[in-house]
């Protein structure tokens, strides 16, 4: 549910489908990550308080029934704290069964904001933040300019954890294409499983053809995986995860050949199992683009 003439793609994550969108931010501030396309076409800018009290003001009037609030674009979290707690402030004054708020949240605005700075915005309202993980290997991170580094992106997700907040995390299954596989999902695991996000969910690359990564697809210096690649990828990591406390784990987007589901540590062997079943029914040749430049 989105009351906006700002343009471009709107996106959030699967959860916050039924959640009245706020665009505090427009585009990413990095938008540097060469396997995304998400904010390609859109000009990173921080709205004014002032633009974004108007919206907020329109969204009560059209739809004061909502219950839950997302603030996009790719990393709200970089506006000024005090910036962040007077939106949601009003957020929570106008929409009066309002009971969450959540945001896309970047390892590098996580870093940034001090621990008091994150439990005052947990104390605020933000109940919860989504956080790209993508991989835990340095090599790939650093290949796909991700602007982060396994080391750092725990510590910010832990940030995240400390102040009382839920963390979903997300994982790209094939980033680290052929070359990188078994480092990127045993690293991925370790990073995971040393981090013990709230939730986590595993997705599939896809590489549209606006993305520069689609580029050393098409002169072969990155292979992509092949469908059973991607299995065997994930059935890699869920075996490296050793969470001790309990995380919700999808791999349920529509980017997935198989939707497996479960809460780790409990349920690992079960998907497991799903998995070793299907694996030597997936194809094992390197897909081939499409027109749009999917797979």
């Amino acid at each position: 549910m989105i009351i906006d003439n700002a343009g471009g793609l709107v996106f959030r994550p699967p959860s916050e489908a039924r959640s009245f969108i706020l665009r505090v931010t427009i585009g990413c501030s990095h938008n540097r990550c060469t396997f995304c396309s998400m904010y390609k076409d859109s000009k990173f800018r921080m709205r004014s308080l002032e633009e974004i009290d108007g919206i907020i003001d329109r969204g009560a009037l059209a739809m004061p029934f909502i219950r839950r609030l997302f603030l996009a674009d790719g990393d709200a979290l970089v506006l000024p704290t005090d910036h962040l707690i007077h939106i949601m402030e009003k957020c929570y004054a106008s929409f009066p069964h309002l009971n969450r708020i959540g945001a896309y949240a970047t390892p590098a605005d996580l870093i940034r904001k001090t621990p008091a700075e994150l439990e005052r915005l947990r104390n605020a309202g933000l109940a919860i933040v989504y956080m790209g993980i993508e991989s835990g290997d340095d090599e790939v991170l650093q290949h796909v300019c991700k602007g982060t580094t396994a080391a750092l992106t725990l510590e910010a997700g832990k940030k995240a954890l400390a102040a009382g907040m839920k963390l979903s995390a997300m994982i790209l299954l094939g980033l680290g294409g052929k070359s990188r596989t078994k480092e990127h999902a045993r690293h991925t695991a370790e990073l995971v499983s040393a981090l013990n996000p709230t939730m986590l969910s595993a997705l599939s690359l896809i590489i549209p053809q606006n993305a520069p990564l689609y580029e050393e697809v098409q002169n072969g210096t990155f292979l992509p995986l092949t469908a059973r690649g991607f299995l065997q990828e994930l059935d890699s990591m869920l075996r490296h995860m050793t969470m001790k406390n309990p995380c919700i784990f999808r791999s349920n987007h529509v980017s997935n050949l198989l939707p497996v589901g479960g809460t780790l540590p409990k349920d690992r062997e079960e998907m497991l199992a799903d998995l070793e079943a299907y694996i030597p029914q997936a194809d094992d040749i390197r897909p081939l683009l499409n027109d749009t430049g999917n797979f």
